[in-house]
């Protein structure tokens, strides 16, 4: 497919601010959202191509500020959030990295990854942006985000990519360890698509079922290819038994993956405690056997028998 040009111009509109009294803060409070292009607003930048797909949108810098601003976009990875928020990744190398703007430099346009802009007072800057999905893309969902920085601070339009073919759902459970008050784990997701795993833990005895934890969401969303590890609280271990932990992860979409450790827990503490007090009740024993062993005080007139006498050999 070919790809489409990239808008180069910078669309400005003056906001129906000019009345307005100046802005106590130094950034004049400033924001960015998806552009509009029309009526009504939309949460966020939605985009969804086929790989080798160059797609087109744009974000909206508002200063309403009495000041010129200069804000700086770039692109960024995402990660969704379980309360519906996201949180963005400082090196991009999914749709962060295939993010560009356009910047004019010596008479030459060129796509960057980052440019910076300035927004007139009290004016509305549409900043047009490309989105090159790859040919090699995998399939399936790619969070990603335009960050804004100004003013010592930063805030992020968030970019859901979907890129198409076939979908995949598929995770792992990997290295499973059982520690002091809680097991580790790690997560992988093997498939093409983003996962909001759910994680149900069970543990069996030696005399039966120690621990029967129901499937609940995970506070996270895992993107494809991506590993996390995780830590599972387990405060009330059993004091002496041997148990096989197994950990149970599902997600949408059919992805399902089971992994299980073995551990053995003993008290040692009462268990030295235990030894310590046999090995004192020993080392009595052998007092009390050498004292009743030895001999009684000798008297004016013993003697010393040679080896002849004993033995019978003089005879």
């Amino acid at each position: 497919m070919p790809y489409a040009r990239l808008a180069l111009s910078l669309s400005v509109a003056t906001l129906g601010l000019l009345g307005a009294a100046p802005s106590a803060s130094a950034d004049g409070g400033w924001s960015v959202e998806p552009a509009t292009g029309g009526a009504g607003g939309r949460p966020y930048v939605y985009a969804e191509g086929e790989p080798g797909t160059v797609l087109q949108d744009a974000v909206s810098v508002l200063n309403p500020g009495s000041e010129p601003l200069t804000v700086r976009l770039s692109g960024a990875d995402a990660d969704d959030t379980a309360d519906g928020g996201f949180t963005v990744r400082t090196r991009p190398v999914d749709t962060g990295a295939w993010i560009a703007f356009a910047r004019t430099t010596g008479g030459r346009r060129a796509a960057v990854h980052a440019v910076s802009v300035t927004v007139p007072a009290r004016t509305r800057a549409d900043v047009p942006f490309s989105l090159t999905v790859p040919g090699g893309a995998v399939p399936g969902d790619h969070p990603g985000a335009i960050v804004a920085s100004a003013g010592g601070r930063s805030t992020a339009v968030r970019v859901q990519l979907r890129v198409g073919g076939l979908a995949l759902s598929a995770l792992t459970v990997e290295h499973v360890r059982v520690r002091e008050g809680r097991v580790t784990y790690e997560l992988v997701n093997r498939g093409t698509t983003v996962l909001a795993p759910r994680l149900a833990v069970r543990v069996d005895g030696v005399l039966g079922r120690v621990l029967d934890r129901a499937p609940r969401a995970l506070p996270l969303e895992l993107l494809p290819g991506c590993r996390v590890r995780l830590t599972e609280p387990w405060p009330h271990q059993p004091a002496l038994d041997v148990v096989d932990v197994t950990l149970t992860v599902t997600a949408a979409g059919g992805a399902r993956g089971s992994a299980s450790a073995s551990a053995r827990f003993v008290p040692w503490g009462t268990v030295a405690a235990a030894t310590a007090g046999l090995l004192a009740a020993v080392g009595a024993g052998a007092v009390v056997r050498h004292r009743r062993r030895r001999p009684p005080e000798r008297d004016a007139g013993d003697r010393t028998c040679t080896e002849a006498e004993l033995t019978g050999a003089g005879t």
